[in-house]
């Protein structure tokens, strides 16, 4: 053997331990993902449940989420129409997915497009907290761009279709202590109690540039403030993306023929 052939074997061995680690750490890898992956469907299937309860203001801490939940009942919803529907397994439902897909999903017009999504579902889903059979509370997953990111959240709204019981986002990328004050809970306690349609049906809601007061700067008056909340400071193009997620999915293109539906009925 020639001294020039050690230090072939030499490397030949170490790249075929390192293939042979990498290989066995890539099996614990792939292991580990699939025995995880029912704890992780659990987990998040806990925080979108909390998050539901939460933005309807009833989340307790004395009672376990999942008992909680039994009282909201989980529909989907023909956009177009406003009618519930059960033309998809709604347990495989996913809102994001089928906006996506060519058959489930639907482009968005420019004109219509102000939450910068440009595809959405053609159905929506809807959770509902009923109390003696009628309708307490309407859940809306919402979503539409922000400054840097899309923002996902729940809107609840009263029975009547038209006050807000809560506002609650658990995904975004806004910037940290700017735009990403839109998880302060005292900047979300504002929402509570505001209207969302003026008296032509028409959704108003908006976050302001400053306070909510009749000045200069925001131009309100005693009517305008019921639809309005402060504004976050340094961050006025999240706000503005705040608004017209909301007003998006109140609005004709999303909830808004649902929700004048169950206005009609409960009104």
């Amino acid at each position: 053997m020639s001294p020039d052939s050690k230090p072939i074997a030499g490397i030949g061995k170490t790249l075929t331990v390192a293939m042979l680690v990498s290989l066995v750490c890539s099996l614990i890898v792939a292991s580990a993902t699939v025995l995880l992956r029912p704890l992780q469907a659990k987990n998040e299937t806990l925080s979108r449940q909390q998050n539901i309860l939460a933005a309807a203001g009833i989340l307790r801490a004395d009672q376990s989420v999942a008992e909680q939940f039994k009282r909201v009942e989980m529909r989907l919803v023909d956009l177009a129409t406003g009618e519930y529907s059960d033309d998809i397994d709604l347990s495989k439902y996913d809102p994001q997915a089928a906006a996506r897909d060519s058959v489930l999903g639907v482009n968005i017009s420019a004109e219509n497009d102000i939450a910068g999504l440009k595809r959405r579902g053609k159905h929506g889903v809807v959770y509902l907290v009923k109390h003696d059979g009628r309708i307490r509370y309407i859940i809306l997953p919402v979503r539409g761009y922000g400054l840097w990111s899309t923002m996902y959240g729940y809107l609840a709204l009263e029975r009547n279709a038209n006050t807000i019981a809560g506002l609650r986002f658990y995904q975004h990328g806004e910037t940290p202590g700017l735009g990403a004050e839109i998880d302060n809970p005292d900047w979300l306690a504002q929402w509570t109690g505001k209207y969302v349609y003026d008296t032509d049906g028409k959704p108003v809601i908006e976050v302001i540039r400053g306070k909510v007061i009749a000045d200069s700067i925001s131009g309100a008056t005693p009517g305008d403030a019921e639809y309005q909340v402060d504004g976050l400071a340094g961050a006025t193009l999240t706000g503005r993306g705040v608004t017209n997620m909301l007003r998006y999915w109140l609005g004709a293109d999303g909830y808004g023929p649902y929700l004048a539906r169950i206005w009609d009925e409960h009104s």
